[in-house]
C-alpha cells in the first residue's frame, strides 16, 4: 500500500518523489463544505481512474480500475439530491458537474474516497485528483498535477493506496 502525501504548499510526494500540484481555493479543511473550494484535510482512498479516450491513446496504465468518461457523465453536487457525490447521467435535473470538459482538466480523473461512504449531504462532493490548469492555478476543492505527473503517479498506483492531505 502506498501514501501519497500532499502539502499545503502545493507537492504530491511519494516514494522518494515529489510532483507540483494545485490545491482548493479555499486552502485545506478539515472541516469540509460542499461549495467551499477547500482541498478536505484527511486520509482519502484512491477509488478508481476515469478518462477522455479522445484525448488519451490508451487508457492510463494502472493498477487501479480504469473507465471512460463519456459525454453523459456527469457527478451530482447538490447536497439536497439522492444522487449526491455520485456520478450521474446527463442530462440530469439536480446540480451536477460535467465530466467531458472542454478545459482537459478530467482528461484523468481519479476519483477519491472523499464523503461517499456513504456521502452525507452538503460535507463535500467531486473531491478528485484531475489535471491541473496552466499556472496550477486553485482547484475547487481537489488536487491536480500536470498530465505527465499524473500519469506517472498513477503508474505506480493500486487498490489500497491513498492520498493524505495535510495541512
Amino acid at each position: 500500500m502506498t501514501t501519497l502525501v500532499v502539502t499545503a504548499d502545493g507537492w504530491v510526494m511519494a516514494g522518494g518523489q515529489r510532483w507540483r500540484c494545485a490545491i482548493g481555493r479555499g486552502g485545506m479543511k478539515t472541516d469540509k463544505r460542499e461549495g467551499d473550494g477547500a482541498t478536505p484535510v484527511g486520509s482519502w482512498p484512491l477509488r478508481r481512474v476515469l478518462y477522455r479516450a479522445d484525448r488519451l491513446l490508451a487508457p492510463p496504465p494502472t493498477g487501479l480500475a480504469v473507465a471512460r468518461i463519456g459525454p453523459a457523465d456527469g457527478w451530482c453536487d447538490d447536497p439536497s439530491d439522492a444522487a449526491y457525490n455520485r456520478p450521474v447521467t446527463l442530462p440530469y435535473p439536480a446540480s451536477h458537474e460535467r465530466m467531458w470538459r472542454d478545459d482537459r482538466v478530467y482528461d484523468v480523473v481519479v476519483v477519491l474516497g472523499h464523503n461517499d461512504d456513504p456521502p452525507v449531504a452538503g460535507l463535500g462532493s467531486a473531491v478528485f485528483m484531475h489535471v491541473a490548469r496552466p499556472g496550477y492555478l486553485p482547484t475547487e476543492g481537489c488536487v491536480a498535477l500536470a498530465l505527465p505527473d499524473l500519469l506517472r503517479l498513477l503508474a505506480g498506483s493500486n487498490p489500497g493506496d491513498r492520498l493524505d492531505i495535510r495541512p
